[in-house]
């Protein structure tokens, strides 16, 4: 069973916390995912084989954290992540961000950024609400969600995902690509070529964006957004792998 913290928004949020040597690795998950996918579960196994500090957790909303879903946007995600790292870590910590964990993780270097002492992204998906999302409705789409506030859309993954208007609107608030991003710390992108979540030209497009002295994007043919065969998380543990090294 996971244990649970409440965080100054009084949400409830269940996690995983593994004790070891830091600096620390947190993996942030993405949109309706949780801390029990396989690049979660695969990081925990490669940190307690190192005796590395790691600590995994559900936004609210998600997994086994109490909310709902259709609630929730990016900054409350943001501040759930904020406050379980300032609660339960000690020190400047390694962020591990998938999809939209690695936008999450890009606003956590901007908002407190002397407690990251290094960024692996997977596929990630900073500003997707604006440039994704909201950039690919038609007009008729976006009258419907502002005029109603909520509108579903398929989704390979399970049902249909729903997308509120407070979603997008509150995402506005959020965007990293749009600013200067400093980022100095050692960094490494991931991204997949048959990512049709995440097109491969968003990894380019934030290498280019972000400013940084040591920072390096990895692209593997033929990985989709999933990014989580044996191949991609061999990638995933040799980056982080580079990114402590250089820390030590």
């Amino acid at each position: 069973m996971p244990d649970f913290m409440t965080t100054s928004q009084n949400r409830r949020l269940a996690y995983y916390q593994t004790e070891g040597q830091g600096p620390g690795v947190v993996f942030l998950g993405g949109f309706r995912s949780d801390m029990e996918g396989t690049k979660a579960l695969a990081l925990e196994e490669w940190a307690q084989a190192n005796g590395r500090a790691f600590l995994r957790f559900d936004y609210s909303g998600h997994g086994a954290s109490d909310g709902v879903f259709e609630d929730g946007a990016i900054g409350d995600w943001l501040e759930d992540a904020r406050d379980i790292i300032t609660e339960l870590t000690q020190g400047p910590q390694v962020l591990v961000g998938s999809s939209m964990g690695g936008w999450i993780s890009l606003l956590l270097c901007r908002e407190m950024a002397a407690r990251v002492a290094g960024l692996v992204t997977i596929a990630a998906a900073p500003d997707f609400t604006e440039d994704g999302y909201w950039a690919s409705f038609s007009p008729e789409i976006k009258h419907k969600l502002e005029s109603e506030g909520q509108i579903a859309i398929p989704s390979e993954y399970g049902d249909p995902m729903i997308i509120t208007r407070r979603l997008i609107n509150e995402g506005r608030n959020r965007l990293v690509l749009r600013d200067p991003l400093p980022l100095p710390f050692p960094v490494r992108f991931l991204q997949g070529t048959a990512d049709d979540a995440v097109p491969v030209e968003w990894a380019y497009r934030l290498l280019e964006h972000a400013q940084g002295d040591d920072m390096r994007l990895t692209v593997v043919k033929g990985a989709d957004h999933r990014f989580s065969d044996p191949i991609c998380l061999e990638a995933v543990e040799t980056a982080l792998d580079e990114v402590l090294q250089l820390l030590a």
